[in-house]
């Protein structure tokens, strides 16, 4: 039976290809068994849609935001991209209570049509006569409500794994959420050869152009989506060694029927996976904030080239994810989730430290006024408002280089290019590593038992990790600069390896941790 463990983890998105076997060993019928990883691939699909619609507008939110409400400025577009995150940290936890007493189905059904109307608000905010902005800031709040489903499908996987296929569904996950962030941008591009103005419906009042389209084929997805969980979705349920469950509803019955202790999970090893994961993730949102001003005080980039620049960074980042996600399912067997956790850690940090600044070259001074339009601090959009005031009219020239306004300018080494590619290398190999480990360990820690809730609450930290880690660089790196920005960062990474070294021996899963407390009493 070990060795059928090993041939699912390796198989990427199947699963085990011999299931008559499992059945000769009793553990699972061959019909169950197909069944269970149709609805774990349906789950693959509901993430991976959830991230495209994160990402697929992201670019093009300013530009419409200014078209649709020219009182708008750049700090509201901040709160109109933070809302998303906002609204699946508040929506996670219910949706996660919710799956644990009832069907899957029905929180993923209607957390994806509330994603699909969100959509459709979003195409009209242009609409309504006044306060347009307000309408777009809602809209992007319930398509993060929605996507607050992400704590159902985690809980589901975590529930209709093994142990030994955990690793690889979480890692499986993982790929298709970082595959729906990468390809996001890529449709909005294709998008945009339609044009700003495109055709209009009259019948409906509906715009269909650049700045539509994108999110009523986010409406369209989410509608096949809802058609395959109510086609395909079934409840699953097996325990830590892969037996089923005869029985799956969501009451003491079920829990008892596959001898699972009640109130024994792990608390302090719950709620330090939790921090472990919301460090996980603030440390990858503020690098992806950063970037943007950083190469542009750095290397004196125009705002055009650090869109392009940087966007092919994160691009391979992006690439380098996916590899990482399908190449530590293999690692995972050899040396374990913890030691991937703490050597992720250990990537990370030096990754960070690498950036510190040193030597005796300095950046270029950017001593003409800032512009208008122009950006002296970074928001949560510095990204998408650096793509689209590149391109605005008016503008000849365009003072590059570090400005005068950040007095760290004068006296802050540069950060060489060098630097900066092999420290964004190094985090690119030790985020998803992390990422993945995080809620692996942690849905282990939880055990059998319905894990909605908790996850819930996993999401949720991930969700105001990405909502706090931009206001925290944008605040340090505008007033004492990149060393003291990255050295606390550093610093945060540090505390974060020692609090994994603290709790190292209670991220055990919970059905060994069971075992070796029966031992100790026996």
């Amino acid at each position: 039976m070990a060795n059928l463990g090993t041939e699912a983890e390796r198989e990427p998105l199947l699963g085990d290809h011999t299931p008559g076997s499992r059945e000769l060993d009793g553990i699972e019928t061959e019909e169950h068994y197909k069944s269970r990883w149709r609805s774990i691939r349906i789950l693959y699909f509901t993430v991976f849609i959830s991230s495209v619609g994160f990402s697929i507008v992201i670019m093009s939110i300013w530009p419409y935001l200014q078209k649709i409400d020219p009182t708008a400025d750049a700090s509201f577009l901040g709160w109109v991209i933070a809302s998303f995150s906002v609204g699946q940290m508040v929506a996670s936890p219910i949706f996660g209570l919710w799956s644990n007493y009832r069907p899957r189905r029905e929180p993923l059904t209607v957390s994806i049509l509330i994603s699909v109307a969100a959509n459709c608000l979003y195409a009209y905010v242009h609409a309504p006569a006044s306060h347009n902005k307000y309408y777009m800031l809602a809209a992007r709040g319930l398509v993060g409500f929605g996507a607050g489903n992400v704590a159902v499908v985690r809980s589901y996987i975590a529930g209709a794994t093994s142990l030994q296929e955990r690793t690889s569904a979480m890692a499986n996950t993982s790929a298709c959420q970082a595959l729906g962030f990468i390809l996001g941008p890529a449709f909005q591009t294709c998008f945009a050869l339609i044009g700003e103005k495109g055709v209009t419906w009259d019948a409906i009042d509906l715009q269909i152009n650049m700045y539509t389209t994108p999110v009523l084929l986010g409406a369209f997805l989410g509608l096949l989506n809802i058609i395959l969980i109510l086609a395909i979705l079934r409840e699953h349920r097996v325990d830590d060694s892969g037996r089923q469950c005869t029985n799956v509803q969501f009451d003491e019955a079920s829990t008892a029927e596959i001898h699972i202790p009640q109130g024994y999970i792990d608390q302090v090893a719950v709620v330090a996976t939790n921090v472990l994961f919301f460090v996980v993730l603030f440390i990858f949102a503020l690098f992806e904030t950063i970037l943007t001003p950083l190469t542009m005080d750095m290397y004196a980039w125009t705002r055009e080239q650090a869109v392009l620049y940087d966007g092919i960074i994160l691009a391979c980042l992006g690439i380098e994810a996916v590899l990482i996600f399908m190449g530590i399912k293999l690692l995972s067997k050899q040396i374990g989730e913890r030691a991937i956790l703490l050597g992720g850690l250990i990537v990370v940090w030096v990754g960070f430290f690498i950036l510190l600044p040193w030597g005796n070259q300095f950046p270029k001074i950017q001593w003409e006024g800032l512009h208008n339009n122009s950006i002296p601090n970074v928001t949560f959009g510095e990204i998408a408002v650096t793509f689209w005031k590149s391109s605005g009219e008016g503008q000849n020239e365009e003072p590059t280089g570090c400005a005068i306004q950040q007095a760290w300018c004068l006296y802050t080494p540069v950060i060489h290019l060098a630097q900066l590619l092999t420290s964004a290398t190094l985090i690119g190999v030790g985020y998803p590593a992390c990422n993945v480990m995080s809620y692996t360990l942690y849905s282990k820690i939880l055990g059998p038992k319905p894990q909605g809730a908790y996850m819930g609450w996993l999401t949720a930290s991930g969700s105001g990790a990405r909502i706090f880690g931009p206001m925290f660089i944008s605040q340090v790196y505008a007033y004492w600069g990149p060393r003291w920005a990255f050295s606390l960062v550093c610093g945060i990474v540090l505390l974060t390896i020692t609090l994994l070294g603290v709790v190292y021996n209670r991220l055990v899963a919970f059905s060994l941790r069971h075992e070796r407390n029966q031992e100790s009493i026996n």
